[in-house]
């Protein structure tokens, strides 16, 4: 299993929620509404959910091994960082103008 394509949805810049991500997985399978959150210690990417009627919230859909959940979180964490630096560098460059 692949991620073939990464969309940042939606960033904020202020609180523990970075961002709203997409991704597609071999060509044939979209997952939407990741979310981007800053931990205590790091970034990490929490699958889709949903809240009971007792205000727990379960994974809609989640990785099953660890190996497969460290490559999906390191992927989409790597991918937002990149994300971060481009619009820092771009809106550095639109303050020059």
């Amino acid at each position: 299993m692949t991620i073939t394509e990464i969309k940042i949805r939606k960033t904020f810049p202020e609180g523990n929620l970075k961002a709203i991500v997409s991704i597609t997985l071999d060509n044939c399978l979209a997952i939407h509404e990741i979310k981007v959150i800053q931990g205590n210690c790091r970034l990490f990417a929490a699958m889709p959910s949903r809240k009971d009627e007792t205000g727990i919230y379960h994974d809609i859909i989640h990785p099953i091994d660890p190996k497969t959940r460290d490559e999906m979180d390191n992927t989409i964490i790597s991918f937002y960082e990149r994300y971060v630096e481009v619009e820092k560098i771009m809106n550095a460059e639109e303050d020059n103008d």
